[in-house]
């Protein structure tokens, strides 16, 4: 198995940890997600001087045809997921815009790492290699935060929070809510929250330019 990424990321292929997971994953038998292209998919529409935001995400979507390697994104024409339908409806009321396209692909191209925590997933089983590849997420967000300024780390829910620590917020800047899930967002913290218009006003503060939600 060979992993497929933007080769002005290739530093981050060089962990000795990603031989733990391809062995690992060249033994499951179950079918997993997303295909070995798009494993990597989050880091290769952009190179590293253009990284101005990281979204920090938790699994893989499991079902068939569902991920595309690039957080809270599903692939043109499946389903809208449930955490997916809450970002859309708060993008709505943040921005006053009304995106109908589900694939965050034209985000990641103006410089937003769309990471999960875990690159894979069985089909079916939701968490399944969370385990597996936590270690290695953790270092590439311990590697931004060492080898970048003045990004901005999007943290929704207490999982992805935990990653703080990990960050050092002398030179970066987090924006923080509850998840968009319906179990999490409906006990409220996460409509009207507003984190998209947060993100554009940090950027114009920091003289970069903004993103288009839309």
């Amino acid at each position: 198995m060979e992993f497929i990424i933007n080769t002005d990321w290739n530093i981050i292929l060089q962990h000795n940890y990603l031989i733990h997971i391809k062995d690992n994953l060249k033994n499951v038998e179950n079918k997993f997600y997303p295909e070995n292209e798009k494993i990597f998919n989050a880091f290769n529409h952009f190179n590293q001087k253009d990284l101005k935001v990281v979204i920090i995400g938790q699994d893989c979507y499991h079902g068939e045809g569902q991920a595309n390697g690039l957080c809270f994104s599903v692939n043109e024409g499946i389903k809208t997921p449930p955490s997916l339908r809450n970002i859309l409806i708060e993008m709505n009321r943040d921005l006053n815009i009304k995106r109908t396209n589900n694939d965050f692909t034209d985000l990641a191209k103006q410089g937003v790492l769309l990471l999960n925590s875990a690159l894979t997933v069985e089909e079916g089983k939701a968490g399944s290699h969370l385990k597996l590849w936590q270690p290695y997420t953790n270092y590439i967000i311990d590697y931004i935060s060492k080898n970048h300024k003045d990004i901005i780390f999007v943290l929704w829910g207490n999982y992805a929070k935990k990653k703080r620590v990990i960050i050092d917020l002398t030179k970066h800047y987090t924006i923080e809510s509850n998840h968009p899930s319906p179990l999490s967002a409906n006990r409220g913290g996460w409509f009207d929250t507003k984190p998209f218009s947060k993100i554009n006003d940090k950027l114009k503060e920091l003289e970069k330019e903004e993103i288009i939600w839309s």
